[in-house]
């Protein structure tokens, strides 16, 4: 499902308030979770880390896009509501 910028910002608007602002990763839309928030911490957006490198794959190779989101996105401090990537817990179907 394709959003715009504009309306990513507004449903987080809706979720933190317009006086909150979040830093979004640019190009990475689809990966985009949700906002998470700690006590002393601004919100910030949760990326599915896996969902990151799939998107970079339309591009290039896999070894290649994980060379790049490692050093590229990952690594990169844009302040204090720097984005999130997380990796996802996978349950086997037979746990209960």
């Amino acid at each position: 499902m394709k959003i715009s910028r504009q309306e990513l910002n507004d449903r987080i608007c809706d979720i933190i308030g317009s006086d909150e602002t979040v830093i979004l990763a640019d190009g990475f839309e689809e990966a985009l979770i949700g906002v998470g928030s700690q006590y002393t911490n601004a919100p910030c957006a949760i990326y599915d880390r896996e969902k990151c490198i799939e998107i970079l794959t339309r591009d290039m190779s896999y070894e290649e896009a994980i060379e790049y989101f490692q050093f590229n996105v990952e690594q990169a401090y844009v302040g204090e509501a720097t984005p999130m990537f997380i990796d996802r817990i996978k349950f086997d179907e037979d746990i209960q």
